[in-house]
């Protein structure tokens, strides 16, 4: 009795201070032990607050336990007797807690353990109140499993060549998974210090945040590994590993050691890693104005890793293909892949670590920032990659999905661990990453630069919103730049120094930005030109809800932005500029124009729509004179038409005239979009079985681009542009089965089967398309499984999994799928990508999504909900139906797992792709059917 009104006491006097609701009207949970657990809330209390961290962690591999011991330094906020924190899938053995007096401490003093799984919290109480402004250390020991997935501390398995398996010990703490590996503050806001020691064998090596400073020989061949004292950081971004990996090092120009660590056997694929990261780091220092503040960054390949790469300070993580290059089997795709992820994570070291959101509902604050650094960083330090021709790709990816009414505000609301996880996708990456550079442009680079620089000296070692990066952008002064005497831009500059946009105009850098932060959506821009009068209007654009749909007015209630406009005319020497801030405006032009094209270079993040003839005008100047828009404009245009087409905007006639053009064009990015669209079509015909229209389409694609399909030859030459449009093409051509093409895997593909799997024979660019070629017959899929279980380079292991998921064989496509549920062969890691794979190829559609059905338990036993592997699961293996039959199927499916994914949208996202897909082949099967018969020659 006397602990429950401890506990009731507790909460009454504490409520008040967290804003929660009175005694009378709180219901409490309960712990595991019947007793009242004494705070109801996923959020922690902000009453104690972490200052250090003192953590100990000895991993046994061989009986797949840890144990562990933390002391917390914490200091009191409010008066309080209870100290709740995170624990999740821990054994607390015993907690006690001391008070610092003077330069002595008290006597440890045992405390009570509550614990409330559902919340993955842990009480600990005190008998007497803790006093506010005391320091206090929390000592907490506990004992866990190694987890057998891939949050926590997990562990990790690699063979070598010879067969044997090894293990190893790696954690993944984001977003909210160091609560797995010791009791913390789980939270971005709980900042604090880490002092750490790991505990390991002599045949082992150990990692953390920070260098090695001592190691203490213990007793039965047990080594202690001390790691210096980190900087201030949140607990989602302490790192440690225990492995047996060897390393390559160099080191920046600023001195910090730089080490890249593999399994024994990949060492040699470490190299371009280092020297990327270098070259990298080297230009973040310089273009942030900030030091990097760590004195070592190390690069480490998981072998086993659910995401493309992890940012823990001073120990970045990443799965083996996102980091490892083999000049013999990565192709150039590869290496572009490799070299923005390394941009984006140690993006991060400044982006995410020394500067962190607050909270999780603003992650894109982490991850829009580094995804738009990947470019910038890349640009500078590899320009030959030319990279800033994708991010276009990013920005059609992140319209895709914003275009749909299952999308999100980039700042959307967040509570548990299911929803945080779910936060982390197109649009927190690739949307943020759009609308940052809409408003680079807008704002000018210079102003940009200065203000995202006074973004992170402001808020360093701290957290930031939403709000804080606009202060910053509006004023990027500081106390700092008035005393030394730098320039800088106060708030009335920056209007000013925004490309002059907006003369006369007053505006305000938040209110414009939370218009795209704060409201889902993407606005679709109606263009009415009369010679020198352009009327345009705005709404939001959706993908499959047309206007004479009865949900298509609601949809519209409340959507407006503030659009950053650009536009070029057929007489303008400059690009013209206008602020639209209202559903329509008017622009009046100096002199009547015979064209007006909107969003120049794709700079801005919305769709146009030219009413009228306008269409018709460019499709004719694209005929005419291609080169009068810039290639990005091109592909642009060319996306801009086939998304009007599936929101009933535009008729699919008028796109596909457009792209009649592309025999003409010499853009191998705009070749790629016009191609991609009309696989696309073909892909969804095909799968329908349209068997007449698939072969028109086929025949069509064949006869328009023979020429640049037969300029492409079987090698690694050329440029990164060159190299990647090779490699679509002739996949491409294969798939359709054209002669010269299959012919030619065919005849690489049978010397290499002769030769053992002798890989100097078949150019890397080319590698996946001979591999599928080859996939087709038994004796290849069968030598290519082969293949996969030795093969020491995951490039080529990703390849040979995307040639097996490739072929027609029902039993061998269960057999892809069932190897990547078991483990072994294909790591688990892999078997989201699997799925996928197989959904994509007409012959394992139905295959995949009956799959998924049978093994949903199984799935959600290796995968989180909300976690990215589920959510590529949950839309991927629905992304190509579109039956009515198929949608019906998908909703039943779903329905029947309500409880499971209710917190989910990735069902949302698949049931609408369905519809979509329904309405288009409704509204456009007949107009294609016409279109490619009058146009076949």
């Amino acid at each position: 009795m006397l602990l429950l009104l401890h506990i009731l006491n507790f909460v009454g006097i504490n409520y008040a201070l967290s804003g929660g609701r009175s005694i009378e009207n709180t219901s409490f949970p309960i712990a595991t032990n019947g007793q009242p657990f004494p705070w109801n809330k996923l959020r922690l209390p902000g009453w104690i607050l972490p200052v250090h961290y003192d953590l100990v962690i000895h991993p046994n591999l061989t009986s797949l336990i840890f144990m562990g011991s933390v002391k917390i330094e914490v200091t009191v906020v409010h008066e309080t007797s209870t100290i709740v924190l995170h624990s999740k899938h821990l054994e607390i053995i015993s907690a006690a807690i001391e008070e610092e007096n003077g330069k002595t401490q008290a006597d440890l003093k045992q405390m009570k353990v509550l614990e409330y799984p559902p919340h993955e919290q842990a009480a600990f109480l005190y008998a007497e109140p803790l006093q506010v402004d005391k320091k206090y250390f929390l000592s907490i020991s506990y004992i866990a499993n190694l987890s057998d997935g891939f949050y926590g501390f997990y562990k990790s398995t690699y063979k070598t060549k010879d067969g044997q398996t090894r293990l190893l010990a790696s954690t993944h703490f984001e977003p909210t998974s160091a609560r797995m590996a010791f009791p913390c503050f789980d939270e971005p806001s709980f900042k604090a210090n880490y002092t750490i020691k790991i505990r390991r064998d002599g045949q082992h090596s150990a990692l953390s945040n920070m260098p090695k400073v001592k190691t203490l020989k213990l007793d039965n061949n047990l080594f202690e590994d001390h790691f210096a004292k980190s900087v201030k950081m949140s607990t989602y971004l302490v790192a440690f590993i225990v492995s047996d990996f060897q390393s390559v090092s160099g080191t920046t120009s600023s001195g910090i050691k730089v080490s890249v660590y593999v399994t024994p056997e990949k060492l040699n694929q470490a190299h371009y890693a280092l020297e990327a990261a270098i070259k990298i780091l080297e230009f973040y220092e310089q273009y942030f104005g900030i030091y990097y503040p760590l004195p070592k960054q190390d690069l480490v390949a998981v072998p086993d890793f659910q995401s493309g790469a992890m940012e823990n300070w001073g120990l970045t993580t990443y799965r083996e293909t996102s980091l490892l290059y083999d000049p013999e089997t990565s192709s150039a795709s590869d290496k572009l892949w490799v070299t923005m992820v390394i941009g984006h994570e140690l993006a991060h070291q400044w982006f995410g670590n020394l500067v962190t959101m607050e909270w999780w509902n603003d992650i894109w604050l982490n991850e829009g920032f580094a995804r738009y650094m990947e470019f910038i960083s890349v640009d500078a330090t590899y320009p030959e990659l030319q990279v800033n021709d994708y991010l276009l790709g990013t920005c059609f990816a992140a319209m895709g999905r914003d275009s749909m009414n299952s999308s999100r505000p980039i700042s959307s609301k967040a509570e548990n661990p299911t929803q945080i996880k779910e936060m982390f996708d197109t649009v927190s990456y690739d949307k943020g990453a759009c609308i940052l550079h809409m408003l680079r442009n807008f704002l000018t680079e210079e102003v940009f630069q200065n203000g995202i620089i006074h973004y992170l000296k402001k808020h360093s070692y701290s957290n930031a919103k939403n709000n804080d990066l606009w202060t910053s952008l509006a004023n990027t002064c500081s106390e700092e730049d008035f005393t030394s005497g730098k320039f800088c831009y106060s708030k009335s500059q920056v209007a000013k120094n925004a490309h002059s946009y907006y003369i006369d105009e007053h505006f305000d850098i938040a209110e414009i930005m939370n218009t795209w932060t704060l409201q889902k959506g993407i606005p679709l821009i109606t263009v009415k030109q009369n010679q020198k009068r352009i009327k345009i209007r705005q709404e939001r654009f959706l993908k499959g809800i047309f206007p004479h749909d009865p949900q298509w007015a609601s949809m519209q209630i409340g959507f407006l932005w503030h659009v950053p406009l650009t536009y070029i005319t057929s007489h303008s020497k400059s690009i013209g500029r206008h602020l639209l801030k209202n559903h329509s405006d008017t622009i009046e032009l100096e002199e009547d124009v015979n064209w007006v094209k909107f969003n120049v270079d794709m700079n801005g993040y919305y769709i146009v729509h030219y009413e009228g003839n306008g269409w018709d005008i460019i499709i004719k100047l694209l005929t005419q004179n291609h080169t009068l828009f810039s290639y990005k404009d091109r592909a642009s245009l060319i996306h801009n038409a086939f998304q009007l087409v599936s929101a009933g905007r535009l008729s699919l006639d008028r796109a596909l005239d457009l792209t009649q053009y592309l025999q003409h064009e010499s853009s191998n990015i705009v070749l790629l979009q016009g191609l991609g669209y009309l696989a696309g079509i073909y892909r969804m015909m095909e799968r329908r079985n349209i068997s007449d229209v698939t072969e028109s389409l086929k025949r069509y694609i064949l006869q328009h681009f023979k020429l640049v399909i037969d300029r492409q030859t079987w090698s690694d030459e050329g440029s990164i542009s060159d190299r990647m449009l090779r490699s679509a093409l002739l996949e491409l051509a294969c798939d359709l089965q054209y002669p010269p093409c299959v012919q030619k895997a065919n005849e690489l593909f049978s010397k290499w089967m002769e030769s053992g799997g002798n890989l100097t024979n078949i150019p890397s660019d080319v590698l996946e398309t001979v591999y599928s070629v080859g996939s087709k017959t038994a004796n290849g899929w069968n030598f290519l499984l082969e293949r996969y279980k030795v093969s020491m380079s995951g490039a080529e292991q990703r390849k040979i999994c995307s040639a097996l998921a490739s072929c027609k064989d029902d039993a061998k496509l269960t057999r892809l799928l069932e190897l990547a549920m078991e483990g072994h062969i294909i790591k688990t890691q892999d078997l989201s990508s699997v799925v996928y794979s197989v959904s994509t190829n007409p012959a394992g559609q139905h295959l995949a999504w009956k799959f998924v059905k049978k093994n949903w338990s199984k799935l959600l036993e290796k995968f989180p909900l909300g976690s990215f592997s589920i959510r590529t699961i949950i839309i991927g293996s629905t992304a190509q139906f579109s039956s009515k039959q198929e949608l019906e199927e998908v909703k039943f499916f779903f329905e029947s797992v309500k409880e499971e994914v209710s917190q989910l949208r990735a069902p949302q996202i698949a049931v609408e792709n369905i519809e979509k897909n329904i309405k288009w082949l409704e509204r456009n099967l007949v107009t294609l059917t016409k279109w490619i018969l009058e146009n076949l020659k």
